[in-house]
């Protein structure tokens, strides 16, 4: 029998579409959570249609749906409402990111539901949180990503660029998923259910205060500089002579002089008065990018990163998706399972973390509905019953 998982014999219903939420949730099932995912009948969540790429499966999806129970409802009928509140009664943790104020409008909001189940804990997610002038604002990832100003000190010069993945609503969805535990140790103290209203906004915002407090008082911000750092050089990408590119960071004066005499072999460039302090550096880039350049370009990847090891510089290659899934330190670390999936097994990254007191959950990711009947009889409906809401649209 395996060990116990943090929270084995927690339920948690989700009412929950896009990536935040989700997100949230599938980390609470990697703990042990049971988690019911309620969906719209026939579509479902409409993460399912962004994408086919794998097998036939939605990449989101797959990402952030895994160990989940699926359960269809249309929450504008009544028999609908009913069977979520039946739900609700045996429920420890309600998530929800539906449109702004729609939960409330369905009395699903904390304060309507806490007067019959005072244990519960009520998730909110949203893009700018339950109050303020922006409260009933649409938000999607890359809308938060410039309210939060992240554009504007990612990109180059010329372009503001946005992240390659959602990284407002992970953001959301890590804090969703923090303050659930932090509300169910709290729980377990106090009896006492609680309400956690997480906006995307503000959990960007939490990630944006390095360049918030570099441009505090009115200084000036962080300059867009591609993959290069903004304020300590040489730091960023470098082309080798094979067409690769090698990343690249030095954090100070000991590890500059190292870089010049075993990577450069040049131990003169350290002291040149261009480039004798980081800031120097810094002003001087362009001129020291050339040499550097013009070392590695007579270098092969392989060769550049060897050297760069060698003085204990840090470095690492720069990866595509092909790369990461071949990543030998992943391999080696043991870090892929098989988990199933209505397409069949597909592989997945076990959660980050790894630990000794139990086993992640790695389930399967649920077709559309496929645990509406199982769950509705467990509820104590019967063939009667489920017909009944089957015929009206309820499920």
């Amino acid at each position: 029998m395996s060990a116990p998982r943090p929270l084995d014999g927690i339920t948690v219903v989700s009412l929950e579409h896009a990536i935040a939420a989700p997100f949230c949730t599938r980390q609470l099932a990697d703990l042990g959570a049971r988690v019911i995912k309620v969906e719209r009948p026939g579509a479902g969540d409409f993460a399912r249609a962004y994408d086919t790429r794998v097998k036939g499966m939605a990449s989101h999806f797959v990402w952030t749906n895994r160990s989940k129970e699926s359960l269809t409802l249309d929450l504008k009928q009544p028999g609908a409402l009913a069977v979520l509140e039946q739900l609700l009664a045996r429920a420890d943790v309600l998530v929800q990111n539906l449109a702004p104020g729609a939960s409330a409008r369905m009395g699903l909001g904390y304060d309507a539901l806490s007067v019959g189940h005072p244990r519960l804990i009520v998730c909110d997610i949203s893009g700018y949180g339950e109050d303020g002038p922006y409260r009933d604002k649409k938000a999607y990832d890359l809308l938060i990503q410039s309210e939060a100003g992240f554009l504007s000190v990612t990109g180059t010069a010329e372009t503001p660029s946005k992240a390659g993945n959602s990284v407002a609503d992970i953001a959301a969805g890590m804090y969703a998923y923090t303050n659930i535990l932090s509300a169910l140790l709290l729980r377990g103290k106090t009896g006492q259910g609680s309400h956690i209203d997480v906006s995307m906004l503000e959990s960007l915002a939490e990630w944006m205060s390095y360049p918030l407090y570099y441009a505090f008082d009115g200084a000036p911000p962080p300059p867009r500089t591609g993959a290069s750092h903004a304020s300590i050089y040489p730091y960023g990408p470098f082309d080798a002579g094979d067409g690769g590119t090698v990343m690249l960071g030095l954090q100070n004066e000991r590890e500059w002089k190292v870089f010049c005499e075993v990577v450069l072999r040049d131990a003169a460039i350290a002291t040149d008065p261009r480039f004798d302090s980081n800031a120097k550096r810094n002003e001087n880039r362009h001129e020291l990018r050339a040499i550097i350049l013009e070392v590695f370009s007579v270098m092969t990847t392989t060769q550049v990163v060897a050297r760069l090891d060698e003085a204990q510089i840090a470095n690492a290659r720069m990866n595509d998706m092909a790369g990461l899934w071949a990543h030998p330190q992943l391999a080696a670390r043991g870090r892929w399972r098989q988990v199933g999936s209505p397409a069949g097994e597909i592989p997945a990254l076990l959660p980050p973390g790894r630990t000794n007191g139990f086993e992640y959950r790695m389930d399967a990711i649920p077709a559309v509905g496929q645990h509406t009947e199982a769950i509705l009889r467990e509820l104590g409906q019967g063939d009667a019953e489920i017909a009944a809401l089957r015929q009206s649209g309820a499920i």
